[in-house]
């Protein structure tokens, strides 16, 4: 776990372009989503669950989440390469599951590709469990 101070704290909108930027070096984006316009959006529901991590000063780390009154859902968890494996991901994750359960959230749900295998040694190491007998459905209603 690294010593240096860090900030929790919710998204501001001129944290845009350092956002997006992370997700970018993370490889979260892709093009047929549009990361301003998914800022937008989360920014008109539950904004309070979208999240940052700074260390003096800077982003390092993001987190969306969300709670339907069933399920919660993790999205853009981020940290940048240059502070990967040293425990920020795991202190985003054990913050916003706090936040969820004290919502009321009684469990969460998340994606993640299925070629990414460092990030399912990830969940899995914060105690995700991989789910084999579910399908994921998807409908695009608005195209970015």
């Amino acid at each position: 776990m690294s010593e240096e101070q860090y900030i929790i704290r919710p998204f501001k909108l001129e944290d845009k372009n350092t956002v997006v930027e992370l997700w970018k070096i993370c490889r979260l984006t892709r093009p047929w989503n549009n990361p301003e316009k998914d800022i937008e959006r989360k920014l008109n529901v539950q904004s309070e669950m979208f999240l940052v991590l700074e260390i003096q000063g800077s982003i390092i780390g993001s987190v969306m989440a969300a709670y339907d009154g069933h399920r919660g859902v993790i999205n853009y968890l981020a940290v940048h390469p240059g502070y990967q494996k040293k425990g920020y991901g795991k202190i985003l994750m054990t913050h916003v599951e706090q936040e969820l359960l004290n919502k009321g959230c009684p469990k969460i749900n998340l994606l993640v590709r299925s070629d990414n295998l460092n990030v399912k040694r990830f969940y899995k190491g914060l105690h995700y469990d991989e789910q084999d007998d579910v399908k994921v459905f998807g409908k695009r209603l608005i195209p970015d």
